[in-house]
């Protein structure tokens, strides 16, 4: 009796340590697994938002289209400064003349005979032509340097009838002759007084009075 009793309470004993342990090792298999399971899910939904964020997509969209933008502006302001070169660069009409200088202010000095013809005062770039019209533009070179100005007056007279088809101002007529200045608007500051085989170009016609075309002498 004695002997029985003590099994029941052994057994009684066994069983509930044994049904502990597998409580235990249950909450152990449950804790083990679930920092795997946490770490794997939020993998799977950062892997998510970065694949769907709006933001990500508009910044990366937003990057691609401005350095697209600023390549394809580059590209355009290239292609057109070669057109301006290239049109600058084209003359209308061209050849080869003698030329004088002159500077007419309308001062009365050294015997200028008024006002530059053409209404702008006279200054650097300003030619007098005997027959184009007033405001061509026109490019003049000599012994690799030019200056390209304007007709702004008639002239010369006499001369033109000699070859001479062009007055420029002193400063240009100096430049080109030696690319030095004139220490006087009205003396170029050298023995020179004519300038043989000046290139001219014309690179647009001026609108006002005058004939497009070779030069002519004055007064024809």
């Amino acid at each position: 009796m004695q002997q029985r009793a003590i099994n029941v309470v052994l057994t009684g004993v066994t069983g509930t340590a044994l049904a502990g342990m597998l409580v235990a090792g249950v909450a152990a298999a449950s804790d083990d697994s679930a920092p795997d399971k946490q770490f794997l899910s939020q993998q799977a939904v950062a892997a998510q938002e970065h694949k769907t964020s709006p933001k990500a997509g508009l910044a990366g969209g937003a990057k691609s289209e401005a350095e697209t933008g600023s390549k394809a502006g580059s590209e355009a302001g290239s292609k057109n400064d070669v057109k301006r070169e290239k049109k600058d660069r084209e003359a209308l009409l061209s050849g080869k003349t003698k030329a004088s200088y002159f500077w007419d202010d309308g001062s009365g000095v050294n015997g200028d005979t008024g006002a530059p013809a053409g209404g702008k005062p006279m200054q650097k770039g300003l030619f007098a032509s005997p027959s184009w019209p007033m405001h061509t533009k026109v490019k003049v070179s000599y012994d690799g340097r030019s200056v390209t100005g304007f007709v702004g007056d008639r002239g010369p007279g006499k001369p033109s009838h000699r070859g001479v088809m062009l007055d420029l101002d002193t400063y240009t007529f100096r430049y080109l002759l030696d690319g030095e200045k004139p220490k006087s608007k009205y003396n170029a500051g050298t023995g020179e007084g004519h300038l043989n085989g000046v290139k001219w170009e014309v690179l647009s016609w001026g609108k006002g009075a005058g004939s497009k075309g070779a030069p002519k002498p004055f007064g024809s």
